[in-house]
């Protein structure tokens, strides 16, 4: 599988120029060929292909005095310009006809110099190479400094040289995994993500939430005032604007390397790992949506999904829809919804149950029944056999009515009155 490799890059001033003008050119000729596109479209003319637009805009436009620049960065970061403009169209077209899943997609837009983040990308055709000293050559660039955390596992196949908002550069190395699978372990789990708790495991493990944006929020707000008071267009304000995106880069740096060491250890101590499908975007739309950003739910399970496929391990997401908060995991009844603020609840089986434990483990059933294992063996909960008098669909079942003796009672007294009339 393909892998990316991201590293700490310190370009001298003159290499900071010259990566200056690749993410310009790059971003002109991505421009222009949408700027074409959308043209063609509006004169009824046919879509215009990938390599027409590479002869007028790159081979052809550095012919002329307006675009003569194009030629002092390399032609392999315009061409992958363009390759990312193709893409943008494949999915935008891809997610009409419905051949593309996931959100629905929009059309590409132009790209703006004030972008919080630029980055170019070479191929190999562009013959960039990791030098026996440690340092990067890029062509047209230089030879730039790297901060190797690890040695690259093989020989990378692309590199992108991204500068984020807080004006730091990476490296970013494409290359093909080769590792082993790990050694095999007989321990499953299932994973109740939460708020309070950010991960219930089903053998009883509490993950605590960090809330690491919620630590960082007294910061981030004296740093927002700053910013606020400084006048537009000014050093000063674009100083202060830097100091923000730092705060928030440390944020999500200190979040994701958090999520790393979790994910990293539930994979190695655990053959199959499954996790329920949250609608992350919708839970982003409630009261609710600050702490569900903070928690990073969607990146966690990304992560957990990569190295299960790196490692050998199996990963499953159940249905978001499963009622594994709701169903006893000792005899299988659906005790109905809860509010939140019950976090124990007792079965009319008799078992107690803390709210999210038990959840896991229906999720790790859930996840075994949808996944089966090996030997195709029966792994759901058994069924309970319902009791006579509670068979069948009643009146108010849905509420519950049915689950208790108030409401057997008074279904019984509509029995008795229907049969009198």
């Amino acid at each position: 599988m393909q892998l990316r490799y991201n590293y700490r890059v310190y370009p001298t001033p003159g290499q900071q120029e010259a990566l200056a003008r690749a993410f310009g050119c790059a971003r002109v000729v991505f421009n222009d060929g949408l700027r074409v596109r959308q043209e063609a479209r509006k004169a009824g003319l046919p879509y215009v292909s990938d390599g027409e637009l590479s002869k007028r805009l790159i081979t052809e436009a550095k012919l002329t005095p307006e675009r003569a620049w194009l030629g002092e960065v390399s032609a392999v970061v315009l061409q992958q310009s363009l390759a990312d403009l193709s893409t943008a169209y494949r999915n935008f077209f891809g997610s009409l006809s419905g051949t593309r899943g996931g959100r629905r997609v929009a059309p590409p837009r132009f790209r703006s110099r004030k972008d919080n983040r630029q980055a170019i990308r070479f191929t190999a055709n562009a013959r960039f190479k990791v030098l026996d000293n440690g340092r990067l050559r890029l062509p047209k660039i230089g030879d730039v400094p790297v901060r190797w955390s690890r040695a690259l596992p093989a020989e990378p196949s692309s590199v992108t040289i991204i500068k984020d908002a807080a004006g730091r550069y990476f490296a970013s190395f494409v290359v093909i995994s080769t590792d082993e699978p790990l050694p095999p372990v007989e321990s499953e789990v299932g994973i109740d993500l939460g708020l309070t708790h950010f991960a219930v495991l089903s053998d009883g493990t509490k993950v605590a939430a960090p809330k690491f944006l919620r630590r960082a929020a007294r910061k981030l707000r004296r740093l927002q005032q700053s910013l606020s008071r400084k006048q537009r267009g000014s050093n000063n304000r674009k100083k202060a604007v830097v100091r923000v995106a730092k705060a928030y880069a440390e944020v999500a740096d200190t979040r994701r390397d958090w999520q790393h060491k979790i994910s990293t250890r539930i994979v190695r101590d655990n053959q199959a790992v499954y996790v329920e499908d949250l609608c992350v975007t919708g839970l982003g739309r409630t009261r609710l949506a600050k702490s569900v950003h903070d928690a990073g739910w969607a990146s966690f399970t990304a992560m957990l999904e990569y190295k299960a496929a790196r490692y050998g391990r199996t990963f499953g997401k159940i249905n978001r829809f499963a009622p594994t908060s709701q169903t006893c995991s000792t005899c299988g009844r659906i005790d109905g919804p809860k509010p939140l603020n019950v976090r124990s609840w007792t079965c009319l089986c008799g078992a107690v149950h803390d709210r999210d434990v038990n959840a896991a483990i229906n999720v790790l059933a859930q996840g075994r029944w949808d996944n089966s294992n090996a030997c195709g063996a029966q792994v759901r909960p058994a069924p309970v056999p319902a009791q006579r008098r509670e068979a069948g669909i009643h009146p108010g079942a849905a509420r519950g009515s049915a689950h208790s003796a108030e409401g057997i009672s008074v279904l019984r007294a509509e029995r008795t009155s229907r049969s009198d009339a």
